[in-house]
């Protein structure tokens, strides 16, 4: 799956789900009625924490976090939000071009929006080496210092990860529990942003 859309929970010390946010939502609904345990939801391309509204029946808390359908961008337009939480998904805003720029977007396949949907994602993969570190550098240890801040070897582990020592790194994290330690790991691989997006 696309990092971008991507997100993980945990319960607890236990990696509950990874999917797509709606999905993710859906279980940790179930789950949050089932037990008292912290759930933590964080986006995979970030590391940041996700707050989710679990609020009704299952089929409501998808709605609630299904991606809205993209909106053309030629007709973006800064509407006035009614009440109650937002909406996630694709954020409709007004972008300015030269005439013969549309003409060409309008032109590729899916339109204007998914033609400049792709054309970001493929500025975002072609970060420099040292770009790619320093993001998974910091979605990592966003996800370490929420999940095992208080662990055993944490202080250690965040300055292997911030020295680019890979080996170090699993070598402090070794005892964690393993959902914890498998996704820590896996957010700070320079590559797993790219390698994931081009396998989706």
């Amino acid at each position: 799956m696309d990092t971008a859309h991507a997100y993980t929970a945990f319960l607890g010390a236990r990696r509950l789900a990874s999917g797509s946010l709606e999905e993710v939502a859906a279980a940790a609904a179930r789950a949050s009625s089932r037990t008292e345990a912290a759930l933590l939801v964080f986006s995979d391309a970030t590391g940041s924490q996700v707050d989710l509204d679990l609020r009704g029946s299952e089929e409501e808390v998808r709605e609630r976090h299904r991606p809205l359908p993209a909106a053309p961008v030629a007709a973006a337009k800064t509407t006035p939000r009614g009440r109650g939480r937002p909406r996630l998904g694709v954020v409709a805003r007004e972008v300015t071009l030269l005439p013969q720029q549309w003409e060409w977007l309008a032109a590729q396949p899916g339109g204007a929006s998914v033609a400049l949907r792709k054309l970001v994602h493929q500025a975002q993969r072609a970060g420099t080496p040292r770009d790619r570190m320093r993001q998974a550098q910091e979605r990592s240890y966003k996800v370490m210092a929420a999940l095992a801040g208080d662990r055993p070897g944490f202080e250690e582990a965040s300055r292997a990860l911030f020295a680019g020592d890979m080996p170090a790194l699993r070598s402090r994290v070794e005892r964690w529990p393993r959902d914890i330690r498998e996704h820590v790991l896996q957010l700070a691989d320079p590559e797993y942003h790219a390698q994931s997006r081009s396998a989706g």
